[in-house]
């Protein structure tokens, strides 16, 4: 039998209680019995049993938000615009999207918390990691991941322009976008190619050439000194079917001063206007009648201190051929149209049209620097704006004929 030794939980037997031995003994048993339970709820500090302790914690909650990732997690090949992370039954509360350096990618999480998309496509054959949380309307989170990979282009397009980083032009001036093949997705090329001002100008594009070309401008011409920036961002869009362009790139250039050059072909004569100022009255030769001038408005698109010209390169050509060099070229159309020295003008500018079609200035053959023609050349931009009336010449000049857009209404443009 085992001794029960009295401690602060046990209750005493009064030895004033008289009783036999054996009941005695039979009483401390069952004190014992009643004894032990009482010390189990006395010194137990008034917890549960192990069984109901483990039934008393709650098994975690299960958010009833599902996140989707595109491209999914291990994917390869994947096209650069199909990233798109979205939740179902929750709101996204972050995504963080980086590339193999480390290097995040920005986006944005729409207004309801819907969804998450990329500013801007990925790169291609590139790799990305995502990782997203999102929370259900209890705030229970729940998290995805996505590791994959874009595809590598089979063919690439070349993808040009005619401005430069840090030159100024005049406020005529058309940025001319040039693509090495048709581009059949032109909307999608289009928003890879955007044009800012710092004064807030619009800029919009027209598609020339079968969709080759690409021709932005303003609603009128720009202000002088304003700052200009264009961006590339064609690697990742799809210009046609399998085909992906071959260029990222921002370039900012300036408009300088205004100048706008205003031909009158009856008159022989050219009035130059400065930031809207009359400063000069210049005789010229325009076009012959049987080689006649272009009416409408042009830009000078390029310049050249001395330019061979030969009739082989122009059709329509009326009367005897010629191949010549000729000084203080500003060139004005695709087809062959110049303001340029001429050293035949001297005799006849402001009295008579005697070119192929150019706008003729006095000149030497050599071409003098302190000529008409090259003080006009000096003082001249890129960009700048001549324009001819009164020729004889019928037939309209196409827009696409050099940086001619501004003949076009900009309702159709």
């Amino acid at each position: 039998m085992i001794g029960v030794q009295p401690n602060a939980c046990s209750p005493r037997i009064s030895s004033r209680n008289r009783q036999t031995e054996g009941d005695a003994v039979k009483r401390a048993t069952g004190l014992l019995a009643v004894g032990g339970v009482l010390v189990l709820a006395g010194c137990s500090g008034g917890g549960t049993s192990g069984a109901d302790h483990s039934d008393a914690v709650a098994s975690p909650k299960v958010s009833t938000a599902r996140l989707a990732i595109e491209p999914k997690d291990g994917s390869q090949g994947a096209a650069p615009n199909a990233l798109k992370v979205s939740v179902a039954s929750g709101k996204l509360t972050s995504v963080a999207v980086t590339d193999k350096s480390g290097k995040p990618v920005d986006g944005t999480i729409s207004a309801d918390g819907a969804s998450w998309s990329p500013s801007a496509g990925l790169a291609v054959g590139a790799a990305y990691q995502v990782s997203a949380r999102a929370a259900d309307a209890d705030g229970v989170v729940t998290t995805a991941n996505s590791a994959f990979t874009t595809l590598t282009p089979e063919q690439t397009l070349k993808v040009s322009d005619n401005v430069d980083t840090g030159e100024k032009y005049g406020v005529g001036m058309i940025v001319s976008v040039r693509f090495g093949d048709q581009v059949k997705n032109r909307a999608e090329a289009q928003k890879a190619i955007t044009v800012e001002a710092t004064d807030g100008t619009v800029v919009k594009g027209h598609w020339f050439e079968d969709g080759t070309r690409l021709d932005l401008r303003p609603e009128n011409y720009w202000k002088p000194d304003t700052t200009v920036k264009v961006h590339f961002r064609t690697k990742n869009v799809e210009l046609s079917p399998g085909v992906y362009g071959d260029t990222d790139r921002d370039e900012q250039f300036t408009i300088g001063r205004s100048k706008v050059s205003a031909v009158d072909a009856s008159s022989h004569m050219m009035v130059v206007k400065e930031d809207g100022r009359s400063d000069q009255n210049v005789p010229i030769t325009a076009g012959a009648n049987d080689n006649p001038s272009w009416n409408g408005t042009m830009v000078i698109s390029a310049k050249s201190r001395m330019e061979h010209m030969a009739s082989s390169t122009v059709s329509d050509i009326k009367g005897p051929g010629y191949s010549v060099d000729e000084p203080h070229a500003l060139r004005l159309t695709n087809s062959g149209t110049y303001v340029h020295g001429n050293p035949k003008a001297g005799a006849v500018a402001g009295r008579e049209n005697i070119s192929h079609g150019c706008i003729g200035l006095p000149d030497s053959a050599q071409g003098d620097d302190g000529s008409t023609a090259g003080r006009f050349y000096a003082d001249s931009l890129i960009g700048d704006v001549v324009t001819v009336k009164n020729s004889v010449k019928t037939q309209a000049l196409n827009p696409d004929n050099g940086l001619s857009g501004w003949n076009m209404a900009w309702s159709k443009w």
